[in-house]
């Protein structure tokens, strides 16, 4: 399966005929961009925001998006991922220059263009599907001994762009990469003394992550130091790249009684009730008291916390929705990872599944005090124009391998 050159690959503008497309995952997205729409109005609707108006115009982007990645053959990715991954790889150095990077939250996470605010750690995921499953085709795997020489490339092509991502600093794009690499290399059958190192070392993080915590509390607390006010003076003190308000946001997880709940904690408080007070069918849509009197804050209501809103204004009835509508996605996938031709289409259904996976999991444990909040979006509901577009484009590769699972004539 080796293409020359990516103007071998035209074949992969060939004649649309029935029964050559999947339907469970556009029909299902479609759904789930529908409720966003909705949603996003309703969370803002006592500012009168119109980011569902802009909702729709990057929806309308990603389905043009969708549509023509389908239709090109999974296999010309293969011809160009190195070249991809280079052009991904620059918006994520500028993006740290200042003057050029824009700052917004205290994180230096986007390249604004006047209409458009690009976040690069977006086409970065996309970057790093496509570089692993080309190193992980072109390469031979197997023992720990057959495989060093892929894992050393693997670690560099998917190190820089971590690093980069961390540097900004964006915790949740980066934290949705380790598992989607690892579930490509679960798949190329990586001997399974790799991954009983991986889980030493994670548990060796979680171990130095909580130590690093537990003497940043300690330090905040003997100096008669603010968790809000005065974020910033144990840095200096850790070596664990680690920033304070992100040490607070682990804090306000396991301990919210430490934190001032009008600070770090409040999102989550607030979200809790929100869920919390839908009951079974919900108050009603634009009902819900939480977004629409401000106690869910307005700034993350229409995209990191759009579950809460979802759940107190439409209950458990409209949460059953939306996480159905995400499993037949996720189950999809993995199905037509099992129908793939070649094992770069089944690298790239699990990759996708499994980020997809890691989106949805995260957000909505995270809106229900399952885990630390991360600003993790939900895929197609949350307000994002990058992550919508990046979003469309991974969902057209899983279609494009289902639609080029066989050749046709």
């Amino acid at each position: 399966m080796k293409l020359s050159s990516p103007l071998d690959s035209l074949s992969f503008f060939k004649t649309t005929t029935r029964g050559r497309w999947d339907l469970i995952n556009p029909i299902s997205i479609i759904g789930l961009s529908i409720i966003g729409i909705f949603f996003i109005y309703s969370a803002q609707l006592s500012i009168e925001g119109t980011n569902w108006m802009t909702q729709l115009v990057w929806l309308g982007l990603g389905a043009a998006i969708y549509l023509g990645v389908s239709l090109v053959d999974y296999r010309f990715w293969l011809s160009v991922a190195h070249w991809f991954y280079g052009l991904a790889i620059l918006p994520l150095l500028f993006v740290l220059i200042p003057g050029i990077g824009s700052e917004r939250y205290g994180a230096q996470r986007w390249l604004d263009f006047g209409f458009f605010a690009f976040q690069p750690s977006e086409t970065a995921k996309v970057a790093v599907l496509l570089i692993t499953a080309s190193l992980l085709v072109r390469s031979q795997i197997g023992t720990i001994r057959q495989s060093l020489g892929v894992l050393g490339k693997l670690a560099l092509a998917v190190g820089l762009p971590l690093i980069l991502i961390l540097l900004q600093p964006d915790l949740k794009s980066a934290i949705v990469l380790p598992p989607m690499v690892f579930s490509m290399l679960f798949v190329s059958k990586l001997s399974a003394r790799f991954f009983a190192g991986a889980l030493a070392a994670f548990l060796l993080i979680v171990s130095i992550v909580a130590w690093d915590t537990w003497r940043y509390a300690d330090f905040m607390e003997s100096n008669g130091y603010s968790y809000v006010r005065d974020r910033g003076k144990f840095e200096p003190h850790s070596l664990v790249p680690l920033h304070d308000y992100q040490r607070n946001r682990i804090i306000s997880f396991v301990a919210p009684d430490k934190i001032d709940p009008m600070g770090i904690g409040w999102n989550q408080r607030q979200s809790l009730i929100s869920v919390g007070s839908g009951g079974f069918a919900g108050k009603g849509w634009t009902e819900g008291t939480q977004a629409q009197l401000g106690y869910l804050p307005r700034s993350v209501a229409h995209n990191d916390f759009i579950f809460s809103v979802i759940a107190e204004e439409k209950g458990l009835v409209g949460s059953f929705t939306v996480l159905s509508l995400f499993g037949l996605i996720l189950f999809n996938g993995i199905r037509i990872a099992g129908l793939a031709r070649d094992r770069l289409g089944t690298l790239i259904a699990v990759g996708v599944t499994v980020l997809f996976t890691v989106h949805v999991f995260v957000n909505i444990a995270m809106t229900i005090g399952l885990v630390p909040i991360t600003g993790i979006p939900l895929p197609f509901i949350s307000y994002g124009g990058s992550f919508v577009l990046s979003c469309c484009l991974l969902q057209g590769l899983v279609q494009s391998v289902y639609r080029f699972r066989k050749d046709f004539a």
